[in-house]
């Protein structure tokens, strides 16, 4: 059966919840940009994810990772734990389907180098758009990206085209083998079970933003 996801995969590999994988990026982030001290304690954890003290250490716990009583946890150890849960203890290779606006702007977004993923590769079916430079990355015609994907140039992939093509190279990208899929699409895809996705419908999100303001 077929999926189509709000919040991306169900448990990982070690069986974490959806609710403590959402919050692994929000730890990590602190964890990474934190400039001293080798230890830091659940409350300044909690803090950065938006939670208490008692979910941090139920998190990590589940993690398989614990602290020292009024010590807290180490940074370093922590920081590659969670690196490792998340599958990015080395740098991912990403491609972007789609040079518009928003391909562009996610191309040039300096925090994806800086979280450990590397754009490798960008594809358009525009000719005004094809050959040109967006960073160091020169942009393909979309006929090259089942060669690239499928030899391995990367393994992730971003789709930022308009609904009416998103479907079509949701299914390109996962005959050639790609591993997961981030949608930006206003629009759902549907891929096989096995290939992890979440869409990120930005209008949806300011409409409900709208609600709450």
């Amino acid at each position: 059966m077929d999926r189509a996801q709000d919040g991306g995969n169900v448990a990982g590999m070690s069986g974490l919840s959806r609710a403590t994988v959402s919050r692994l990026p929000q730890y990590l982030r602190l964890l990474e940009d934190i400039e001293t001290g080798d230890t830091i304690s659940s409350d300044l954890l909690a803090e950065a994810a938006g939670v208490n003290a008692a979910n941090v250490r139920r998190d990590l716990s589940d993690l398989g990772f614990q602290g020292t009583r009024g010590v807290g946890y180490s940074v370093p150890n922590l920081r590659d734990r969670i690196r490792r849960e998340l599958g990015i203890e080395k740098r991912r290779k990403v491609a972007i389907v789609g040079a518009g606006n928003l391909g562009t702007a996610l191309a040039r977004y300096g925090g994806l180098a800086k979280r450990g993923f590397d754009v490798v590769a960008i594809y358009d079916i525009d000719q005004e758009r094809i050959g040109s430079l967006i960073g160091d990355v020169k942009v393909q015609d979309i006929s090259e990206m089942p060669g690239d994907c499928g030899s391995g140039l990367y393994d992730m992939a971003i789709i930022a085209v308009p609904a009416r093509a998103a479907q079509t190279v949701a299914e390109g990208l996962v005959d050639a083998g790609i591993s997961s899929l981030l949608n930006f699409a206003p629009v759902r895809v549907s891929v096989p079970d096995a290939i992890p996705v979440r869409q990120v419908d930005l209008s949806t999100e300011l409409q409900i933003l709208s609600y709450y303001g």
